[in-house]
């Protein structure tokens, strides 16, 4: 019955009628970015856990070292260089979604050389705080709860670079392209995260 109606519509009413809108795709999360964010919560809850430690038992050591000790200049620089390397992680990424391979790789390997600067200055302060001032991680209240925040920050960073070095490896062997560049943004989410966590953690224990 349906049929024999349409058929007594003529043609060119049927070619009037407007035509209902393209179907646009959903585009979610994949289940990479999502596992990915399920992991950046967890590491949220373990860094909130280790900053309120801290902040608890800061100044509860009636004998030194005191966090008077620690040097803000060099962190100042440390820090600058960490901030930096989520800039150039960002061009990376830009990059690569243009499908510029050789900006790619400048942006990507300077992120790498400023996380590695970075590290280098918390060893050198490190250095320092064990050799003159006889701060450890069993000395006193401060020196484990200063090693164990910023030691597991550093930690992370050491993860980062290693999983960016993994990337440019495998960027030089024309294994990482536009088409693949999902693994990438990960990687730099993760960064972007470590940065981000650096601040609060510079904040509470060289700024508080």
């Amino acid at each position: 019955m349906n049929n024999a109606r349409l058929e007594t519509i003529p043609a060119n009413l049927i070619r009037s009628l407007p035509l209902p809108p393209p179907v646009a795709l959903e585009r979610g999360l994949s289940p990479a970015q999502w596992g990915m964010i399920s992991f950046l919560v967890s590491e949220v809850a373990l860094f909130s856990t280790l900053i309120v430690v801290y902040l608890t038992f800061r100044g509860s050591d009636l004998s030194g070292p005191t966090p008077a000790i620690l040097s803000r200049t060099l962190v100042f620089c440390t820090t600058f260089c960490l901030i930096a390397s989520s800039v150039t992680i960002h061009f990376a990424v830009k990059s690569l979604s243009c499908g510029e391979r050789s900006a790619f790789l400048r942006w990507w390997t300077a992120s790498i050389l400023l996380g590695l600067v970075f590290l280098a200055g918390t060893a050198y302060e490190w250095r320092e705080l064990i050799v003159i001032h006889d701060l450890t991680i069993g000395r006193n209240l401060f020196g484990s709860t200063y090693y164990t925040l910023v030691g597991f920050h550093a930690l992370h960073v050491t993860a980062g670079v290693v999983l960016m070095l993994t990337v440019l490896g495998l960027t030089l062997n024309r294994l990482v392209s536009f088409s693949n560049r999902a693994g990438v943004a990960l990687v730099s989410w993760y960064w972007h995260f470590v940065d981000c966590v650096w601040l609060v953690v510079f904040a509470v224990v060289y700024l508080a």
